[in-house]
């Protein structure tokens, strides 16, 4: 095979998206993630080691695949995700949910947030009073 193929995504990246790398890197590599899935775990040092081989000629982006059937925080997890990206703070707690996949609960996210957020008073906002005392 001497020709290099390019394949388009059916559903391109937007600014909605998540990602890391230059925008205009040389591959694109998308997740479809679940923070509770325990191969989504498995595969996160792997795609932190291609990050670092790869550098700027990878852009990674991730999008939220909660499956609650089968995860049920996972859903609870993406939105914590998605309150701490609103402060521009998305791949940090991504990678803390990864590094603590078993422990999803509120009260384990607040304590995330609190350890992550630059603003208090939203992760206050986002969980329950009991989850934050």
């Amino acid at each position: 095979m001497s020709t290099e193929e390019v394949v388009r995504l059916k559903n391109p990246v937007t600014e909605r998206d998540h990602f890391n790398g230059r925008e205009d890197g040389a591959v694109t590599l998308l997740e479809y993630g679940n923070f509770e899935c325990v191969d989504c775990g498995r595969i996160f040092p792997i795609i932190k080691q291609v990050q670092k081989v790869l550098g700027n000629n990878l852009r990674f982006v991730f999008r939220h695949f909660p499956s609650v059937k089968t995860h049920p925080y996972a859903m609870r997890a993406a939105e914590a995700a998605e309150a701490a990206g609103a402060q521009g703070k998305f791949w940090q707690m991504h990678d803390e949910l990864f590094a603590h996949q078993r422990f999803l609960e509120d009260q384990h996210l607040a304590r995330y947030a609190r350890r992550i957020w630059t603003f208090i008073g939203r992760a206050n906002c986002f969980f329950s009073r009991e989850a934050i005392s």
